[in-house]
């Protein structure tokens, strides 16, 4: 029997054509009567998918029909991942995509084990990617997950094209857990050697470093570190 299939696949398989440019900036998307017919699945999941997409900037809806958003954005900061969880303020980087170096279990580094109390010993989920737009290198960062969200979302250990982009969001749904507290720190700078390597810069150039971590009362489901290079901008809208 086929698995079945939720919003987040769905969301995730659009996602990928647009960001691949299979689907072109407005380009019309089938109905959700005949999304819901093509994938086997309720109309609910096909709209949860489409707004996720909408949310994320990448489709608009108009009284004629559903198109790929003329500017379809992108973001692979932290602040992005947890907006397509909760629907929030986001970084926006228009057309990136992002390239998974590693992807393992590991005995983390003891300020990360205190992170997610564990202990001696336990090990973590650790993901090293690289995003970028065009031959532009924007991000280097470490993302961390509790080991038993592996078996959860196998794409957590996954290094293959297009298995980056909402992770959290799977680990979220697969897992249970909602995140409900975060906290995110940025400063600047110079870049290690490491990290001039990944984004093609010179050891010691300016770069803006930060952290992010996303918990609920049973603790953390995400802790990442990334940095990006000079001249790069980013924005965030809020309500005042």
């Amino acid at each position: 029997m086929a698995a079945p299939k939720t919003f987040t696949v769905i969301a995730d398989h659009f996602r990928q054509r647009i960001l691949s440019g299979d689907l072109e900036p407005g380009t019309k998307l089938p109905t959700n009567r005949e999304i819901s017919g093509q994938w086997q699945v309720a109309a609910a999941t096909v709209s949860r998918a489409l707004q996720a997409l909408q949310v994320e900037g990448f489709i608009r809806t108009t009284p004629r029909g559903t198109f790929v958003a003329d500017d379809p954005r992108v973001g692979l900061s932290g602040r992005d991942r947890l907006a397509r969880v909760q629907r929030v303020k986001s970084i926006l980087a228009d057309g990136e995509t992002s390239r998974v170096t590693a992807a393992e279990l590991v005995v983390p580094p003891l300020y990360v084990a205190e992170l997610f109390d564990l202990d001696p010993g336990d090990q973590v989920v650790r993901r090293e990617w690289i995003a970028g737009r065009g031959q532009s290198r924007t991000t280097f960062a470490v993302t961390w997950y509790p080991a038993q969200f592996a078996a959860l979302v196998p794409d957590l250990l996954s290094t293959a094209p297009g298995k980056n982009a909402g992770l959290t969001a799977r680990v979220v749904e697969a897992s249970g857990r909602t995140i409900s507290h975060a906290r995110e720190d940025m400063h600047a700078r110079q870049a290690d050697a490491r990290e001039a390597s990944a984004l093609g810069l010179s050891v010691g150039s300016p770069i803006l470093a930060g952290a992010h971590r996303w918990s609920d009362d049973a603790g953390v489901v995400e802790y990442g570190e990334w940095c990006l290079p000079p001249r790069f901008t980013i924005g965030y809208e809020y309500g005042i």
